[in-house]
């Protein structure tokens, strides 16, 4: 029995056996003093054991008939109790299920089951145009922020190892845009309710390799999609034209250290190249230049540890129907936060009508000087306090 890959059988959760198998892997992991646990697909963990035949085209919407099955909570809950609750561990799990009930059923406190768990709706946003919707990009976070806002907890992530990289996905990862887009994403991440999760080198802003061949490709999904197209007598060309852009491999080669061979990751033959833009995107560079991606990312990470209100605030989104611009106050104890976010290679104009008679303080902005007014420039973000 496989979901993913032949050579990945399921484990067995329905045997009691095997669960408190795992359940020692865990317990030897936490004496060892890991931090957590992430439970990859757990989500398909449990199974229909009558096994029946599914209708055709059901890969279409696989959760609907592999996914979030009732056994899956009595396997968390007996989890919880044998593993988490002994030991100082923090805890999620890939995939909320399909509804908010779904994700609420593994998150809320009094389930005793996970402490957070995260959604597709936003990663899977404009794999299949290439453009991101921004009015629908700003739906679903205030959606799911809006149903957990009073009681439970989820994460807040643009990339992973599942998906290309978050520059060449979600801002434009052109020499001209690259650093400015990498900053604006990150500060969305640092300023939203939910625990962020940055994946490696999208603090360098990494970007996509962009294979031109089959053959450069190592991962499963891709090579089984491209034997799928040639065996249908599809457009073999389109589709590794689209690959460049949503290949998981693109977010998958090895981190960018320094200017040394092979980026500094090792001295043999990685398992996939390095990018070939690693001598101008590199860790050793960014480190010494206090204008770099890297940089601005730690002045984000310390934004949110000196104010609770990016973590806790209430959210309220601002000029909702605006295509380029994403704004919203955070809101915690008598403190209000104005993050203001262009998602676009041009000029923008943000109504901010909401907020007259108040005074701005600029706390984070990656523009060496202020915005002009309304007008936010290309990939502009900035962080306001605001007062009265």
């Amino acid at each position: 029995m496989h979901y993913f890959a032949r050579k990945q059988p399921d484990l067995n959760w329905e045997n009691p056996a095997l669960r408190k198998e795992v359940y020692e892997v865990m317990k030897f992991w936490a004496t060892k003093g890991i931090d957590g646990f992430r439970l990859d697909a757990f989500q398909f963990a449990a199974k229909d054991t009558t096994f029946p035949v599914l209708p055709k085209g059901y890969e279409k919407d696989v959760i609907k008939y592999h996914a979030m099955k009732p056994q899956i909570h009595d396997y968390l809950k007996e989890m919880n109790q044998e593993v988490f609750s002994k030991f100082d561990l923090m805890t999620v799990a890939e995939g909320a299920g399909s509804s908010f009930a779904d994700a609420h059923a593994l998150v809320d406190e009094d389930r005793k089951e996970l402490n957070m768990a995260y959604h597709f709706d936003a990663i899977d946003l404009g794999k299949a145009t290439g453009a991101i919707d921004l009015l629908e990009f700003k739906k679903i976070y205030s959606r799911w922020d809006s149903a957990f806002a009073q009681e439970g907890w989820l994460s807040i992530y643009l990339a992973n190892h599942d998906n290309a990289r978050m520059v060449s996905r979600f801002g434009n990862d052109s020499d001209e845009f690259r650093e400015l887009s990498s900053k604006m994403l990150t500060t969305f991440m640092m300023t939203m309710r939910g625990t962020p999760y940055y994946y490696y080198g999208d603090e360098l802003g990494m970007t996509n390799i962009r294979f031109n061949i089959i053959e450069e490709y190592r991962d499963v999904e891709t090579q089984g999609k491209y034997q799928k197209v040639k065996k249908e007598g599809g457009d073999i060309m389109k589709f590794l034209e689209d690959q460049k852009r949503v290949a998981r491999d693109n977010g998958r080669t090895p981190f960018q250290w320094d200017h040394s061979a092979q980026a500094g990751f090792t001295s043999g033959t990685p398992w996939l190249p390095v990018n070939k833009n690693y001598l101008s995107i590199n860790a050793q560079q960014q480190e010494s230049d206090s204008a770099s991606v890297l940089n601005y990312f730690r002045k984000a990470v310390q934004l949110r540890k000196q104010h609770p209100a990016l973590i806790y605030g209430r959210y309220e989104l601002i000029d909702a129907s605006n295509p380029s611009v994403y704004s919203y106050t955070r809101e915690y104890e008598g403190k209000r936060l104005l993050v203001m976010l262009s998602f676009t290679s041009k000029v923008a104009s943000c109504n901010l009508s909401l907020l007259t008679n108040n005074r701005m303080k600029p706390l984070l902005h990656n523009y060496s000087d202020l915005p002009n007014g309304e007008q936010l420039r290309p990939y502009e973000a900035i962080v306001y306090e605001i007062s009265r």
